[in-house]
Parts: C-alpha cells; sequence; structure tokens
C-alpha cells in the first residue's frame, strides 16, 4: 500500500515536472516569436529620437507622427487600393485554375500525369530572382507591363504549383464512389465540381486561400520590379519609397516599421475571422 502511493506521488511529481517545462518552453517560445511583432508596434508609434536612446525606450510615449508622415511621403490610399485588389484577384485566380487543374491530376488518369505533377512541383524550386528577366519580357510582349494584370498573371503561375499539389491530396481523400453515384443521377462535370467536391474540400480551399492572400499582400519582388506608376504599385513598395530626410540614421525605421504595422493589421484580422471559417468547412465537409 506505501510502495503503491510512492509510485503514485513520484509519477505525479515527475508529471508536474513535465507540465511546468512545457508551459515554461511555450512561454520562451511566445516571447521570441511576440518580440519582433512588439518592437515592431513600439518603434512605429515612438519619436524618431526615442528610437536609439541608450537606455532603450521600451515604453515610448506613443505619438500617430510616422503614420501622418507615411501618408504624406507615400500615395498610401492608392497603394492600399492596388494592394487589395492585387491579392483578392492572385487569391481568387490561382484557386480557381488549381482546383480544376487538381481535379484533373487526382481522377483523370492520362499518360504523363504523375510526371507533369512532378515538374509543376519542382518548379516551386526556382528562385524567383532568376525568373525576374524572363517575366520581364514575358510581360513586355503582352503589354502588361505596370499594371495590376500583369502582377496577378505573373504570381498566379508561381502560387499555382503548389497549391495544386496541396488540393491533389485533398481531392484524392473523397470517395469516388460519391461522384459515381452523382453521375448515375445525370450529374455534369460542372455539378460534380461545385456541388459536390467544393463542400468536401473547402477547408484545403480556405487553407490555401489564406496563404496565397498573405503571399500577394507581403510580395515585394514583383511589384518593385514591373511596377513604374502608382497605377499598380502596392503597399509594400512603399517600404522602398520613404526617405530619410530629417533622420539622421539614415533610414527612417519608423516610417518603414509604420508600413509593417499596417501590412500586418489586415493580414491578423484574416486569419482570425478565417479560423472559424476553417472549423466549419471540417466540421460541414465531414457531415457531408
Amino acid at each position: 500500500m506505501v510502495a503503491t502511493h510512492k509510485k503514485q506521488s513520484r509519477r505525479n511529481f515527475s508529471f508536474r515536472w513535465s507540465a511546468l517545462g512545457l508551459y515554461l518552453s511555450f512561454i520562451l517560445f511566445s516571447l521570441v516569436v511576440l518580440l519582433p511583432i512588439y518592437w515592431m508596434v513600439r518603434s512605429s508609434i515612438a519619436n524618431p529620437s526615442d528610437l536609439n536612446k541608450v537606455p532603450l525606450v521600451y515604453l515610448p510615449t506613443p505619438t500617430l507622427r510616422n503614420f501622418q508622415m507615411l501618408v504624406e511621403q507615400v500615395p498610401f490610399l492608392e497603394y492600399l487600393r492596388n494592394s487589395i485588389i492585387f491579392s483578392l484577384a492572385t487569391t481568387f485566380a490561382t484557386l480557381v485554375v488549381s482546383y480544376i487543374a487538381a481535379y484533373a491530376f487526382a481522377r483523370i488518369a492520362f499518360p504523363g500525369s504523375n510526371l507533369i505533377l512532378w515538374i509543376l512541383v519542382l518548379s516551386m524550386a526556382l528562385p524567383d530572382v532568376g525568373t525576374i528577366v524572363p517575366l520581364y519580357q514575358i510581360l513586355r510582349d503582352l503589354r502588361l507591363l505596370d499594371s495590376i494584370i500583369g502582377l496577378t498573371f505573373i504570381l498566379s503561375s508561381v502560387l499555382t504549383p503548389f497549391t495544386v499539389w496541396v488540393l491533389v491530396s485533398f481531392i484524392k481523400q473523397v470517395p469516388y464512389e460519391i461522384e459515381e453515384a452523382a453521375i448515375i443521377d445525370g450529374a455534369t462535370l460542372r455539378q460534380i465540381l461545385w456541388r459536390i467536391l467544393l463542400p468536401v474540400t473547402a477547408p484545403g480551399l480556405v487553407t490555401m486561400g489564406l496563404i496565397n492572400f498573405i503571399n500577394a499582400w507581403n510580395n515585394l519582388l514583383y511589384p518593385l520590379s514591373f511596377s513604374v506608376t502608382e497605377a499598380s504599385k502596392t503597399l509594400s513598395v512603399s517600404i522602398t519609397e520613404v526617405f530619410a530626410g530629417y533622420s539622421p540614421w539614415g533610414k527612417p525605421w519608423e516610417l518603414i516599421m509604420a508600413v509593417g504595422v499596417t501590412m500586418v493589421i489586415p493580414v491578423v484580422v484574416l486569419i482570425l475571422i478565417s479560423q472559424k471559417s476553417i472549423v466549419r468547412g471540417l466540421t460541414g465537409g465531414a457531415i457531408k
């Protein structure tokens, strides 16, 4: 009886230490992740003179002067509008093309399908910088330089391979017998895609839509390389256009951090909203 009680006490003691170690590890990880975010927000609302003070000012007096300077230095509203249109158009185009292509790879047996799929996957290994010159020539020949349509066309083609690869696995998990039953009932291919497979694969579509939107929203390389005027420049380009002017440190870090905060807020809100959508998609797909 005593021996059993001692063993139980040791187990409880070891469990408590394991839980304590797990909690401490989680707290440390959270601090490492949140520290850059805190520093970005802190720098965006601080006076330029407080950024490099010694000792450091961890809680500066908040000010909106940096955001006002940002709006004065760059056409903020035009860039914000272009970013929203570019991100939404890229996400929509990528999902539509990838969904149809993923269905073809998952359900239609044609010669070389596996080879083509692997070529798509391997294309993701190409560095983006290495493709700038040929992509520039393609947009120039198509007369799509300095346009949101051209940017959408380029980034959608870059994001499509990974999206197809992920959606193929989602579609293959759906029993083919469901589609056979629908075909017997007279369903067309369009009805199978949009009425049967779409609700079941909604979790994958929502997840990839969120990932593609964030990639488009944060993309700097393509708008910086292919946009010349305000008609197609996005908000990320404003990081390169704010100038030092009054700053004695050479770089207006407070303005750069203000751009960063402005770009992070919509992404955070979108992720918080999409969490519920993903859960509803998982449960809805399981029921159907």
